[in-house]
């Protein structure tokens, strides 16, 4: 099978990553952790195989998880986590209204970050 036909694996577990409401690029793609001209070269992972950014998902469509060591959000700054859970939480919708809209890929993140984008573009 060609890379192209394997569809997108987890680097971490190894597995399909089949949705993209479980994929932890395309949330990072849509709350701005990198451009898109990255996308295509970045690992994928499901969003339960990043548990570090997967905490702060705060939605009833995801099961909570919980981190231990020096990345658990429950001994973070309050303000930060806030701030994370709204990002992260607003992301991980975007992936749902995306999944049903089939819109271009320059139209997945969220509004402040296409707005970002295209600033740096000059568009």
């Amino acid at each position: 099978m060609s890379k192209c036909d394997e569809g997108y694996l987890c680097d971490v577990c190894g597995l399909d990553v089949a949705d993209i409401t479980n994929s932890d690029l395309y949330l990072r793609y849509v709350i701005g952790l990198f451009d898109p001209e990255v996308l295509h070269t970045t690992k994928e992972r499901h969003l339960r195989c990043d548990p570090i950014l997967a905490q702060y998902i705060c939605d009833e469509r995801f099961q909570p998880i919980a981190v231990d060591g020096p990345f658990d959000k429950r001994t973070l700054d309050p303000n930060y986590v806030r701030e994370q859970e709204t990002l992260i939480t607003r992301g991980y919708r975007r992936l749902y209204e995306i999944g049903r809209e089939g819109q271009a890929i320059i139209d997945y993140p969220l509004p402040e970050i296409r707005a970002k984008l295209a600033q740096r573009s000059g568009h």
